[in-house]
């Protein structure tokens, strides 16, 4: 049986604050479903080993925690997969690279036989296109950090936690067909 690859951005797991974030169009909560942090960590734990098993892989893209790294340090191994980051603005690289968070850390990270590149922000067109100049091809740049909001026109993804009801992706999910 062959590992799944999930994808996940922007859990900001802990991140109290976050519940307070309003849509400046619209004025609503970016995460109504919450009442408490608590609450909200509790679905992100939840929904997380609901799809990733032990031996899956997981493509963070960022912003992963806000506040108690000492908290993180004791919930983090309960998140089921074999972990890498995708470097978010809100993320402490120093910290998480260290301590065995993640394999890996990553600004971004191209996956070709999927047609895929992810990054946290969304990136600039011009950094989707692979092959030589006659023959051109267009990456889907899978990204998080805008949360509610849209992802640009075109070939983009947005894998923010508030898209996906608090879910990791699959990446056979966000492939190009």
């Amino acid at each position: 049986m062959s590992k799944n690859i999930w994808v996940v951005s922007d859990t900001h797991y802990n991140h109290a604050n976050i519940l307070k974030f309003t849509d400046s169009k619209t004025g609503r909560r970016i995460r109504p479903e919450f009442d408490t942090v608590e609450q909200m960590n509790e679905c992100l734990l939840d929904h997380w080993n609901e799809r990733v098993k032990p031996g899956d892989r997981v493509y963070h893209l960022g912003d992963v925690f806000m506040g108690s790294k000492e908290e993180f340090q004791k919930v983090w191994p309960k998140f089921n997969g074999s972990k890498r980051l995708i470097v978010g603005n809100h993320d402490d690289i120093k910290f998480l690279s260290s301590g065995g968070f993640f394999q890996k850390v990553y600004m971004w990270r191209m996956f070709p036989e999927f047609g895929l590149l992810m990054s946290h922000v969304p990136l600039h067109r011009s950094s989707l296109l692979r092959g030589n100049p006659e023959d051109l091809n267009e990456m889907t740049n899978v990204h998080g950090h805008i949360h509610q909001h849209a992802s640009p026109e075109g070939s983009y993804i947005n894998a923010c936690v508030e898209w996906h009801d608090y879910y990791p992706v699959n990446i056979e999910d966000l492939r190009i067909k």
